[in-house]
């Protein structure tokens, strides 16, 4: 049966706060600048097993399969590094726990934090995980208790089933990674995701395919735990609490 229209208005219009959202936080100095202390050489180490530790202790090509976008000699060199800091469980329990904080912080006197918890929720504990690895790991975390670090840690869940959507979408649609990297940021972005040169001449249309895949794949997913009315509103809460904090 087709999904309604509805639904995949409400995944369009969240595609890019919830991007937005995930970038902030990732990217925010209080949480990079902590895990120097805690022995990882830089933020994007950090990055590396903070994010994938949930997957536990499993070889680097396992957690290269679930990033997909990045290369794979990149993804083994930082994996081995950053694992041995502290191991790869620890490492998830202080990126999701600098994520919290993030929210706690952040999204201070956001109004609408508590019905977006609830929205939210029933997506990342309701939906079908299958194929969605990172998902699948980031949803099995401890949720925060308060409801403003509650909220950023499951945007962050929701960003993690898209990320893991769009993966399956761009195998499923014929595209190599390496071209999705290309079309999405050019050159620089294949670089910084740890490719080399030369690369393939590939266009924002080259993925187009993928993208729609994408969206029609979530959703799916979201029809199947929200109704229209509520992925809407889902949508309208994400947008606020960007703009909540880009006020602060």
């Amino acid at each position: 049966m087709a999904t309604p229209t509805s639904y995949l208005d409400s995944i369009r219009a969240l595609t890019a706060p919830v991007g937005d959202l995930g970038g902030r936080w990732m990217l925010a100095p209080e949480v990079l600048e902590p895990s120097k202390t805690a022995g990882y050489r830089n933020g994007y180490l950090y990055y590396i097993v903070g994010r994938g530790g949930v997957l536990g202790d499993v070889e680097a090509a396992v957690v290269s399969s679930a990033f997909g976008f990045f290369a794979p000699s990149l993804m083994r060199k930082m994996w081995v590094e950053g694992v041995a800091v502290e191991g790869a469980r620890a490492a998830a329990a202080r990126y999701g726990a600098a994520c919290a904080e993030f929210g706690r912080t952040r999204l201070a006197g956001f109004a609408g934090a508590a019905r977006l918890c609830q929205l939210a929720e029933r997506v990342a504990i309701g939906v079908d995980d299958s194929g969605l690895a990172l998902f699948a790991g980031w949803r099995a975390e401890r949720l925060p208790d308060d409801v403003e670090a509650r909220s950023l840690f499951l945007l962050h869940v929701l960003r993690e089933l898209r990320g893991s959507a769009h993966l399956l979408a761009v195998v499923a649609s014929g595209l190599p990674p390496l071209h999705a990297v290309l079309a999405t940021g050019g050159e620089e972005n294949a670089i910084r995701f740890g490719w080399s040169p030369p690369f393939p001449i590939v266009t924002s249309a080259d993925k187009a395919p993928a993208e729609e895949l994408t969206d029609r794949v979530l959703a799916g997913l979201y029809a199947a735990v929200l109704s229209p009315e509520e992925a809407a509103e889902l949508a309208e809460l994400v947008r606020a609490a960007v703009a909540h904090i880009g006020a602060r």
